[in-house]
């Protein structure tokens, strides 16, 4: 199978899982809801979902009775999106081609529908019956780490701290493995713990996701600095503008590209074990390179 063509069939079971999922726009706090909508179902790549699903069929099992955890990812990912475009975070106003959402429902709303977005993420997980309790407290605990502090949270308070400041590599790579390699390694691992996989297999999907992770970020730097904009879906240059600490600014263009590619071939490697069964984690890792958005 093409990898374009499996990712758009699971990005179109993944839409209608989260439509399924997600509380309607007319139910109590209509506004709340249909934020939340907004910011979900404004496009996306589905990434964090579609390697949870990826990593089940790589270990040979059937990912659609857990689907809600595979979407759980995905509004984990999409909360912080909403909170990071915010005024007192990265103050962005446009995100995948759109305007982001605080721009359109006021930052109050924007602010209500990632908590709303976070809190659901996890009742998700708790509600899923098919799999045993243990299992779910696991992806709960896997959930929780890769959102707090020594996830998303502690990469993006790094960040802001780290604005108009001359950083040392170390410390830029806490920044990205936490604000991004921290959700998608946990994405890979959700597929293992539901896929019931060896202390062996969680050791080598957690170095492709965290490579991936890595990869991500140092590739999502280079598309600011060095992106088109009508591509990317969201305002260029503008890391350099907030003097952020990125990859380019750190290391340069090109250097970043070899990193990156790096970090790919060490994902591509962790995978060895699997053989042919993890040839969409594979390719997904490979595709990081050429990506324009």
């Amino acid at each position: 199978m093409d990898l374009q063509f499996y990712l758009r069939d699971k990005r179109k079971i993944i839409k209608e899982a989260l439509d399924r999922l997600l509380p309607p726009s007319g139910a109590t706090a209509p506004t709340v809801h249909e934020s939340m909508r907004y910011s979900i179902f404004a496009g996306g790549k589905r990434l964090r979902p579609i390697l949870c699903i990826a990593t089940l069929e790589a270990m040979g099992k059937d990912s659609s009775p857990y689907l809600p955890a595979a979407c759980a990812l995905e509004l984990m990912h999409t909360y912080s999106l909403i909170h990071d475009d915010l005024p007192a975070m990265d103050d962005d106003d446009l995100r995948r081609g759109k305007p982001t959402n605080h721009k359109v429902f006021g930052e109050a709303v924007a602010i209500l529908a990632g908590d709303a977005l976070l809190t659901l993420s996890f009742e998700l997980i708790a509600s899923m019956d098919v799999a045993p309790e243990a299992v779910r407290v696991e992806l709960v605990r896997l959930l929780a780490r890769a959102g707090g502090t020594e996830g998303l949270v502690g990469g993006q308070a790094l960040d802001l701290s780290s604005e108009g400041k001359d950083v040392i590599a170390e410390t830029l790579d806490l920044i990205h493995a936490r604000k991004t390699a921290a959700l998608i390694e946990a994405s890979a691992l959700f597929g293992a713990v539901l896929g019931a996989a060896s202390p062996e297999e969680k050791g080598s999907l957690s170095r492709y996701g965290h490579s991936l992770g890595m990869a991500f970020q140092i590739t999502d730097d280079l598309l600011d600095a060095v992106g088109a904009q009508e591509k990317t879906g969201k305002r260029v240059r503008h890391d350099q503008a907030a003097r952020k600490a990125t990859y380019p600014g750190l290391h340069g263009v090109e250097e970043s590209r070899r990193i990156a590619k790096e970090y790919v071939e060490t994902a591509v490697a962790a995978l060895e074990s699997f053989g042919g069964a993890a040839w969409v984690l594979r390719e997904i890792a490979r595709g990081l390179i050429d990506r324009e958005r």
